[in-house]
């Protein structure tokens, strides 16, 4: 069987996990603060570090927005 590119992409969108995300952040911070990585390693780091961030807040903005739709439709019953 042939997988499609937007059958793997979809695959990794349901392979992400939000406590996973924040794991891998506490891990990096970890890493950083224990003075042993390489002035570019803590660059590169704090990078990732964001970007895991970025990824937490749209996860939880989306699921936001569909918790305030179904308030929505509740109410409007």
């Amino acid at each position: 069987m042939v997988k499609r590119k937007n059958s793997a992409s979809a695959d990794a969108v349901t392979d992400w996990n939000y406590e996973a995300k924040v794991a891998e952040i506490d891990e990096i911070i970890a890493r950083i603060e224990s003075g042993e990585l390489e002035l570019e390693a803590v660059f590169d780091q704090f990078a990732h570090a964001v970007e895991y961030l970025r990824q937490c807040e749209t996860f939880l903005q989306q699921r936001q927005q569909k918790i305030d739709l179904l308030i929505e439709t509740l109410s409007d019953d």
